[in-house]
């Protein structure tokens, strides 16, 4: 399963990187991942899941996978076309004197982070918005909590 391995070094080059930039946590990573590149995006995304439960900077960090469809070159009428459909013979003269363009590779993308100053306004727009209802609701928060805590059972 060569998925562990490309998720090793994708999360290594996006740790590098968020280190680089002095960034604490990594939201999304998107990859573009080539159609016959034999890459198993559910594979992929365990393996994922797995080694960022094991890195503070990619905790939590959701993986997005493109497909890179995969194209072929005939040499012969200079044409592409989709390699999946048609393997190896040119669909335009039959010529068997091609090779793939694209449609091999992975590659990242996007790295998607929360910068720590957004991080904190977030943080502060929500308990801001909190504050507000608490302060709307002229005390019935209070009231069914007090009703809550009395009979529990009355919420099931």
């Amino acid at each position: 399963m060569h998925e562990l391995g490309i998720v090793f070094h994708i999360a290594k080059k996006v740790e590098a990187i968020a280190v680089e930039n002095h960034v604490s946590h990594v939201e999304k990573v998107v990859l573009e991942i080539g159609e016959v590149s034999t890459v198993i995006p559910s594979y992929l995304e365990d393996c994922w899941n797995w080694k960022c439960s094991k890195s503070e900077v990619l905790d939590g960090c959701q993986l997005e996978v493109e497909m890179i469809p995969a194209v072929t070159f005939c040499e012969d009428c200079e044409k592409t076309y989709g390699t999946v459909e048609h393997g190896k013979i040119c669909p335009y003269c039959g010529s068997e004197n091609t090779y793939l363009v694209q449609g091999n590779e992975h590659a990242i993308k996007e790295i998607v982070v929360l910068d720590d100053a957004q991080e904190a306004e977030d943080t502060e727009a929500d308990e801001a918005a909190i504050e507000q209802i608490e302060q709307e609701d002229n005390g019935a928060m209070e009231m069914l909590e007090e009703t809550e805590s009395q009979n529990p059972d009355a919420m099931a």
